[in-house]
């Protein structure tokens, strides 16, 4: 497919579907221009599953508006308007715009260099500044679909003024946005907030935007997977540790968050002191570090902490589990000489691999390096980037560069899991931080009886847990495995006669530490088993006058339906393997 660059040129474009979104995007403000004149123009780029466009319009857009938007694009496509090219100097460009009406553009150029050359777009009447590339013709758009309606402010800023945000999607044909809003389709009966409130799992209250309710069966969920997460980090030799949620600006200063982080975190004065609620473990972990001496022989000393997090996310961004503004994360934390970089990265990628394969999850990794906002030596950054490179070459693990995205403090690696739905979720990370060890002034006794400095990492596996098990959620549509399900068992109680017996099996599966649930209600049998598979608890036990005489259990399978008739015990057995074992 040809694009067309702003400085003229005209060539095949590798990466396609960024462009065809990015024109869309054009054809979209536009049929908006046609269909309501006066209309003022913000930005409008292409984005991760789509575009967008920000307009200024009296009353923002009505749902139906789409629909018209929609027909009008067809049109503009239908008369394959060639897409041209021209730049003009800066204040011709402001002079272009102002004589145009467009106050926002305006305002983008003055931020630009008085030297730039300002590159805009023309199709038809249509002309937007842009820095490209597009398609040559509007006809090079073959699937677009307008997708949602919603308020931003200018800039992101809440103090500037709110706009209408219109978000579409469009793909190189047909079949490829078929697929996609088949998926989006499935992905709207697996969200989380909607599964979360149907099994009882979770709930989100006025009283605390952003801060969410675990209710009892998400507790067992959460609990389970701490539970997981323990066992996996006892057997590594990582120590648990727990540190204050509150501590004073002195320490963030010390770590660097009070310069770099500030307006993300919570604060508050205590005997006339600034305090901060912790957005970040690390620093509690280097206070513990350095509570006592340590010798390179401690070392690696891995320090493990499920710390309840709070950061300040604006309202606008809060969805669910997904973005909270408090959260537990699975900190660890590991102190280190510098010969031992390589082989502590390398035994913490393998322990990603084996809790993500746990779920079936797929992933790829991405190495990010040190960003504009940062802190520490060249010379430091250039041995802590090497050190992520070096562990992931020696994995023989493919990786892409993600530059300018690292922490303030040391590079990193990334992990984005795939869910069963195609879509990725950066959760795990690995940090590596010559910095934070410098400004608390930590070290260890070296074979050579001198002080030194250890290096750190700092690492998470779940990332958050309430976003992992958001994940979750959705990923398995619900459908948990029988060791991670909050209900494993649920006991069916045919008719009043069964229900003594249908109590005594009840009481048998939680003797075997079996998480299970007895429905003796006075309900008929169809109805009891329809509730159950809502609930979508893995097996039911229909117990009636058949089962109390041979004293067995009939067992319906959530996903295989009716397995028949089992004994007693051989299916207790069967359920407690499935839960050691943690199967699939």
């Amino acid at each position: 497919m040809k694009a067309l660059y702003s400085d003229g040129r005209v060539e095949e474009c590798e990466d396609e579907l960024p462009v065809i979104r990015h024109t869309t995007s054009h054809i979209m403000a536009q049929a908006v221009q046609r269909l309501f004149p006066g209309i003022k123009l913000a930005i409008g780029p292409s984005i991760d599953d789509g575009f967008y466009y920000d307009f200024d319009k009296d009353g923002g857009f009505k749902p139906e508006d789409l629909e018209k938007i929609e027909a009008e694009m067809k049109k503009i496509i239908k008369e394959n308007l060639k897409i041209e090219t021209f730049t003009l100097p800066r204040e011709e460009a402001i002079k272009f715009l102002e004589e145009k009406g467009e106050p926002y553009k305006v305002e983008l150029v003055n931020d630009l260099p008085e030297d730039a050359q300002i590159s805009f777009y023309k199709q038809g009447e249509f002309v937007d500044l842009c820095a490209g590339p597009h398609l040559t013709y509007t006809k090079g758009v073959k699937a677009f679909k307008l997708m949602s309606l919603a308020g931003a402010y200018w800039r992101g800023d809440e103090k500037n003024k709110m706009l209408s945000r219109v978000y579409g999607t469009a793909f190189q044909d047909k079949e490829k946005l078929e697929s996609y809003l088949t998926m989006l389709e499935e992905a709207k009966k697996r969200d989380h907030r909607k599964l979360g409130k149907e099994l009882g799992l979770f709930t989100m209250m006025e009283e605390g935007p952003g801060f969410p309710f675990f209710l009892p069966k998400g507790m067992v969920l959460k609990n389970t997977l701490i539970d997981y997460w323990r066992s996996v980090h006892q057997r590594e030799n990582y120590h648990e540790i727990s540190t204050p949620i509150m501590l004073n600006r002195h320490l963030w200063e010390m770590s660097g968050h009070w310069d770099h982080y500030k307006d993300n975190m919570y604060t508050t004065k205590i005997d006339e002191e600034d305090f901060c609620v912790k957005p970040m473990n690390c620093p509690g972990g280097v206070l513990v570090y350095g509570s006592e001496s340590r010798s390179y022989r401690d070392l690696p000393l891995k320090l493990a902490e499920l710390g309840l997090v709070h950061r300040h996310e604006k309202s606008g961004t809060l969805h669910g589990l997904m973005r909270v503004r408090c959260f537990t994360q699975d900190d660890s934390h590991i102190f280190m000489t510098r010969d031992q970089i390589t082989d502590e990265i390398k035994a913490v990628v393998r322990l990603i691999d084996e809790v993500y394969s746990m779920f079936g999850f797929k992933y790829h990794v991405e190495l990010s390096t040190r960003p504009e906002d940062s802190m520490g030596s060249d010379e430091d950054w250039e041995d802590a980037t090497n050190g992520l490179r070096e562990a992931l070459e020696d994995l023989n693990l493919d990786y892409v560069v993600n530059e300018g995205d690292g922490a303030f403090y040391g590079p990193k690696i990334d992990f984005h899991l795939e869910d069963t739905l195609g879509r990725t979720w950066q959760c795990g990370t690995i940090q590596l931080d010559f910095q934070m060890p410098q400004r608390f002034d930590i070290s260890y006794i070296g074979a050579d009886n001198d002080k030194h400095r250890p290096i750190m990492i700092h690492r998470v596996v779940f990332g958050s847990i309430e976003r992992f098990i958001g994940i979750l959620i959705e990923h398995y549509a619900g459908r948990f495995p029988v060791w991670l399900s909050p209900v494993q068992v649920k006991v069916l109680s045919v008719s009043e006669k069964s229900r003594p017996y249908a109590a005594e099996i009840y009481q048998k599966l939680r003797s075997a530490d079996i998480r299970v649930e007895i429905d003796n209600r006075d309900e008929k049998i169809g109805y009891k088993i329809r509730e159950a598979q809502l609930e979508k608890v893995p097996y039911m036990l229909v117990i009636g006058e058949k089962e109390v005489e041979t004293s067995t259990l009939t067992v319906r399978s959530r996903d295989k339906g009716d397995l028949g008739t089992r004994a007693v015990e051989e299916f207790i057995q069967q359920v407690v393997e499935e839960t050691v074992n943690r199967s699939a």
